[in-house]
Parts: structure tokens; C-alpha cells; sequence
């Protein structure tokens, strides 16, 4: 079956702005938020845009670097991942954003320490709340977007790898030369806060991805409520492929076999669409990734319809110093397809 074409889906007629939730962490949730903060309804403006209201659902199970830092010792959740995110949707892009981008490169308590995730955790400290010091922080930041943490539980991640053996916290587990076979929570009942599953069941667009594929999109679809929520919501359900594989969380997978992973721990079809890259690399990034013994991720196209998703291959790919999606590309895929599916509920 041939994948469907991005630019088929664009309706020929307006439609509301539409509401948007992003899930997943790290880099890939950030680069994807920034492409999407642009079309948010600026505030005080007339000028509509095509997004009404964005919300970030993020991963919170990080132990390393500065916020694995603040963890140990604040007993916290780690800031690190909303912190990006909260610069990738902050109106203030100079300053303000750099100012918490900040990494101290000296002192003994502060090398390391990201000046963003210190201000998290003040704001923590102060109102015995993190979910309400990065609504807080957000403020401060004049976020184009609502920023959650998937749940406020101290959240611990736990692999069994291919030999059986398990590993316990995320730095370890990446650190692993052992392939994951499953992934799990501790605990298990640690719950999605309930303005996320809001979120979710009145979206008209739901992405997951891009993201390392066990640490950034699993661990969070892991959280009691999302999974029933993603099956059940009304909204487009739009899997963003990652470009290229990497170690040992999706070392040889391909593209349906990402979201064959996916349904194994959310025991659930929650994906309408998947956005994959079909566009050729460089052989110089080629090389340069399989020495570190990364590959393009094959776009496997009929298994992945074989699994009831659409899929919409382009281009979405940039290449400079690293390989990057194209944010540009990928949200306008991403809105064609949420306002086409828009459209359609209006007739």
C-alpha cells in the first residue's frame, strides 16, 4: 500500500484552531515544540493562529547530570527535560531563554548545574509544589503552551534486557551494551496528573515522538491513565518516527517495528498516523553516524499500515552538525493532518 502524501491531506477550507498535545522528552520533544509554538495564538494579538492551545507532556524519570543532581539531593523530580522545553516555547527567546539554558562551567557545588533547573527548584522548595513551580517557571517564561510532567510521582525506571538481567535508574540503562526487552515503572500505579488526561481527551491532535524510544516515548505511556486515554481520545493520534537508530533502546528496529514496541507496553492501538522520514542522508553523516554504529531507520511502509497507521513519508530531515527533523516540515505535516481530520468532523 503506498504511504499517504502530506500535502493530500491539506483541506482546501479553513478550520478552527486546533488544540494540541505533544508527549514524549529529551531534544526531540524540544526541537517539535518549537516548530509548533509558532503557530500558537499569540496573546494580545487579533491575529488567530492555527493553534489554540499547546500542551508539552514530559518525561520525568531522567537520574543523571544536573538534574539527577538536584534529585539525590533535593528528593525532586528531574527538571532537566521540562526546563528545554520550556525555552523551546518561552516567548522571550534572548534573555530570558538563555539565561535559563545557562550551564555553570565552574564551582565546586554549581559545575554542571543548569541555572534553569536551579530556578525549578527554588520555585519547588518555596511552594512544596513541582507542578506548580514549572507552571510558575512557564509563567516567568511567557510560554506559548501549558508544560506537564507525565506525573508527580519519584518515578524510577527499571529494564529487563535481552539476557534477562535487570538494570535499574535511566542513566544505566543507556549506559547498558545490553539490548531492552521491556520496560517498566516503580511504581507501577504512579498516576498521570488529571489536567494531562484533560488535555488529552479534548485535543485534536496527539504526537508522540520524536524521542529515544524506551527513555523519552515509553516511560511515559507507562504512566497509569495515558494509555486508556490515548486509546480512547477523539483526537488525530500521530506517532513522529525517529531518523536514526540508536544503541541499545532501537539498535536494528525499524519504523513499524518502533511502534510494534510501543503497543507492547501500552497493550493498546493508539496511533492513527506515523510521520516517517524517507529522505536519503549524506554519505559523509552516514559515515559518521555508523561509526558510532547508528543507521537511518528503515521506513518500512507496508507493516507499518499492516498495524492499522497511516503513514506519511516525506521529508522531514535536516542535516548539520547532527541529524535533526525538520521542525518546520514535520508541524506542517503534522497541522495539515489535524486540520484535514478537523474538517471532517465539521461536515
Amino acid at each position: 500500500m503506498p504511504a499517504v502524501s502530506a500535502v493530500e491531506e491539506i483541506p482546501s477550507a479553513a478550520t478552527r484552531a486546533l488544540r494540541v498535545v505533544a508527549i514524549g522528552g529529551g531534544t526531540g520533544l524540544s526541537t517539535l515544540l518549537r516548530g509548533l509554538c509558532s503557530h500558537v495564538t499569540a496573546p494580545g494579538t487579533s491575529e488567530p493562529g492555527q493553534i489554540s492551545d499547546l500542551a508539552a507532556v514530559v518525561t520525568v524519570t531522567d537520574d543523571g547530570g544536573s538534574s539527577g543532581r538536584l534529585r539525590k539531593d533535593f528528593n525532586m523530580l528531574p527538571p532537566g527535560d521540562l526546563r528545554n522545553c520550556m525555552v523551546a516555547l518561552s516567548e522571550e527567546h534572548d534573555l530570558l531563554a538563555k539565561l535559563f539554558d545557562y550551564r555553570f562551567r565552574s564551582g565546586t557545588s554549581l559545575e554542571g548545574h543548569s541555572f534553569g533547573n536551579l530556578f525549578v527548584a527554588a520555585l519547588t522548595d518555596i511552594t512544596g509544589d513541582f507542578g506548580l513551580a514549572i507552571q510558575l517557571a512557564s509563567k516567568i517564561l511567557a510560554t506559548r503552551g501549558k508544560i506537564y510532567p507525565v506525573t508527580t510521582a519519584n518515578a524510577t525506571l527499571i529494564a529487563r534486557m535481552d539476557d534477562g538481567s535487570l538494570v535499574r535508574g535511566e542513566t544505566n540503562i543507556t549506559a547498558s551494551k545490553r539490548r531492552i526487552e521491556e520496560l517498566m515503572l516503580e511504581p507501577p500505579d504512579a498516576a498521570a496528573l488529571p489536567e494531562t488526561l484533560e488535555a488529552i481527551t479534548h485535543a485534536d491532535l496527539i504526537t508522540v515522538g520524536p524521542g529515544s524510544l524506551y527513555t523519552s516515548l515509553i516511560t511515559n505511556l507507562l504512566v497509569q491513565g495515558i494509555p486508556t486515554a490515548l486509546a480512547s481520545a477523539r483526537g488525530l493520534r500521530v506517532f513522529v518516527c525517529n531518523l536514526m537508530t540508536q544503541a541499545n533502546e532501537s539498535l536494528g528496529l525499524t519504523a513499524s517495528q518502533h511502534i510494534e514496541r510501543i503497543y507492547e507496553h501500552t497493550r493498546a492501538s493508539i496511533f492513527d498516523y506515523a510521520l516517517v522520514n524517507v529522505s536519503p542522508f549524506t554519505p559523509e553523516t552516514l559515515a559518521r553516524y555508523a561509526a558510532e554504529g547508528a543507521f537511518p531507520i528503515e521506513a518500512d511502509i507496508e507493516r507499518v499500515e499492516a498495524l492499522g497507521v497511516k503513514c506519511i513519508a516525506g521529508d522531514f530531515a535536516t542535516e548539520e552538525n547532527f541529524v535533526r527533523h525538520a521542525a518546520s516540515r514535520v508541524t506542517g505535516a503534522l497541522l495539515a493532518l489535524g486540520r484535514a481530520a478537523t474538517l471532517r468532523q465539521e461536515i
